[in-house]
Order: structure tokens, then sequence, then C-alpha cells
């Protein structure tokens, strides 16, 4: 057995099949290694890493790895926070705090339409990285609606486009940039340490080895994603996709969401980071039945959190949380690589991830076998739910 491949903490002998699923993926060169987190009414049953965080340097629970999309329910919980205080109106045009997003008719386009991917200006999403961040608001602006599309009527997840708005309306709303309110008031405040929406230069050199690198798999086998893993794109704040941190952050997050965790220290020290019917506000299904025109997959939607969608489709729904997964789960997958979500039926909360991008078809059948696994090694898989 290959040094990449042993266990890295005794707790992956707690959920032996998981485990197993993500050895099978690093033998059969899916990804290089990873990171696994799940917690059970707050209570941790597994935290572990396998194999290696790039060539030569092995995985721990503290490697602070990429989550792409899985990053997006952060600023969601920051436009819920907003919500709470009265600052921001879900169903309010976007123009309304963004006066310049009201062109080439987006004038329609609400908060609400944004965080269920219902807002139709995906051809924003070519944003490039080397544009500031008041550059890349203008561009967004500036961008067209998708023609014949009625806001809320039809569906099309937006990639990096729409949360770009959505950070800028915190921004507005509360005076602080994005990654500043997410860090300050969601990641600091529940003691999720080492995670950035948008790393900074002298913090990414710092990290040094600590640092996990993204690889894509090719024909010749997996080689690290050169521009993913540097210092300039670390330094981005994309809130659709920039996110770094140890997956077990990912979990705490989740488990915030459940009630199991809550805010540490400063004025709302004892709270929750969201009051309850907020939480059930924005994990609801918001959007119901509609087809999905980027996933090519009907999908249900929450506010920023997509929602067990197996009922379209246990074995083709992309980004699921798996078979076993209760109706009312919630969460987000990111690109080819990791997923969190929380289960509130079993109090379940869970996040991974795999430095390995293997394509969208492997990706899903290695993660619908992860999430399956997670429920089995708990004894959750013939639970009523």
């Amino acid at each position: 057995m290959r040094q990449g491949e042993i266990f890295r903490l005794d707790d992956a002998a707690a959920m032996p099949l998981t485990a197993a699923v993500l050895h099978e993926g690093i033998r059969a060169q899916h990804h290089l290694g990873a990171q696994f987190h799940a917690s059970v009414k707050g209570q941790t049953v597994a935290d572990f890493a396998v194999g290696e965080s790039r060539d030569g340097v092995a995985m721990t629970p503290d490697t602070i790895n990429l989550w792409f999309s899985s990053g997006k329910p952060l600023t969601a919980v920051a436009i819920a926070r907003l919500w709470e205080r009265g600052l921001v109106d879900l169903d309010a045009p976007v123009a309304a705090c963004v006066p310049e997003f009201a062109q080439h008719g987006k004038e329609r386009i609400s908060v609400r339409h944004l965080l269920t991917h219902t807002a139709g200006f995906r051809a924003a999403d070519r944003i490039k990285d080397s544009l500031s961040w008041d550059q890349a608001i203008e561009t967004i602006c500036a961008t067209p609606m998708e023609p014949g599309w009625n806001p809320g009527e039809r569906a099309g997840y937006q990639l990096f486009s729409s949360w770009f708005i959505l950070g800028e309306i915190v921004r507005r709303a509360d005076g602080r940039a994005v990654d500043r309110f997410v860090a300050e008031e969601i990641l600091t405040s529940l003691g999720l340490n080492d995670c950035w929406m948008g790393l900074s230069r002298e913090r990414f050199q710092s990290y040094g080895e600590r640092i996990g690198w993204m690889h894509l798999r090719t024909q010749s086998g997996l080689r690290p994603h050169s521009a993913w893993n540097s210092e300039e794109s670390a330094a981005v704040v994309r809130p659709g996709g920039n996110v770094r941190g140890p997956i077990k952050a990912l979990a705490g997050f989740y488990e915030a969401l459940l009630g199991f965790r809550r805010v540490n220290h400063g004025p709302g020290a004892g709270q929750p980071v969201l009051q309850t019917s907020t939480v059930a506000e924005f994990t609801r299904r918001q959007r119901v039945g509609l087809f999905d025109e980027t996933f090519g997959h009907t999908m249900d939607w929450g506010l920023g959190f997509g929602v067990n969608s197996n009922r379209y489709g246990v074995d083709t729904v992309p980004y699921g949380f798996g078979r076993f997964a209760s109706d009312s789960t919630f969460g987000h997958g990111g690109s080819q690589s990791s997923c969190g979500f929380a289960d509130p039926t079993h109090g379940l909360a869970v996040a991974w991830v795999c430095n390995g991008m293997t394509g969208e078809v492997a990706h899903q059948e290695r993660a619908r076998r992860i999430n399956a696994a997670i429920y089995e090694d708990l004894g959750l898989a013939n639970r009523t739910h």
C-alpha cells in the first residue's frame, strides 16, 4: 500500500464503507486524497483524511482545500442575516439596492430570483479573475437577460455572476465587503477557523503545505490545476466559488444551521447564527419542479441551498445528497469535487472534498456512492424518512 493510501486518523474506522469509497477513488486515480467530516446532533462521528493533498504531501483534517460552489451557502446566510435585520427585502428588485443592475431587461429580477437561480443572465458567468470587484459588478450589470426569460418562471443555475451581485448587496446594505462580513459574522463567530473567501497572498504563503491542491483528471492521470492552485487565484474574492478551508469547517457551518453550534464570542455569543424560522425559510422548497437549464435536470431549490431532489430521479439528479437522504435535506455541492449538507431528520451534518476533478459523470457516481455509504455506516440507510 502506497503512503498516500494510509488512513490519517483512527476516526476513519468509524466509517469503513465511506473510507473504502474514498480509497477506491485514489486507486482509480479519481483523486489523490480526500477530507471527510460528519456529526450527528452536534457530536462528531468521523473526522479524517486519506491520501495526499499534493504529490508527496499527506492530506490531513487541517489541510486547507478549495470548496468551489460548496461555499455558496455562506453568502446565502449573509443575506439571511441582513434579512433578519430588515436590511434586505427578498422580493424587492435587485435594482433597489444596486440601481445600475437595472439594465437590459433585468429590472424585474429580485433577490429571491438570484437565490433560486431563476434570474436568467447566465452569460455573465464568463467573468475574468483579472477584473477588480467593481469591474466585475459593472460587467455583470451590463449583461443582458437571456431572450424570452421571465424571472421566476425558468431555472438555470448560475455559477458566479448572481453571487457577485448578492455579495454587492451585502456590501451596500451593511457597509462591509462580503468576504469580511462572512469572516466576521459567520466563520469567526462560529469558531470555524482557517476559512477564507479570498485568501491573501501573505496568508497563503504562511500556510505553506497546508494549502491543498485541486487536480484535474487527464488521459495521462491527475495533474495539478495550476490556475486554481495559484496565489493569484486564491486571493480573488469570488462568493460563488472561491472559499477555502478545512472541510470540517463546512460541516460545522451545517451544524450551526441545525442548531447544534452557536456563536461563541462577541455581541451574539450564545446565540444561533440564524433564527430557526430563518433557516426554515431559506432551506424550504422555494423553487419546485422546474427543469434546470444548466444542469439539464429537474431540481428543487431553496434560497441559496439545493434541496433534496431525489423525487426527480435518485440515480440521475446531479449534486444530490444520496439515495438515503431525508426529503428535507439541504446543502450544496462543489464542482466535481465536494459536498456539504444537513439532514434535519437525523440531525446529520456532513462535508467532504476529493481533490480530483474527474469529469461530471464519474464525479456524480463518486458522490452518490460516498453519500450512500455515509448513511449505511451510520445505520441510517433504512430509517423512515
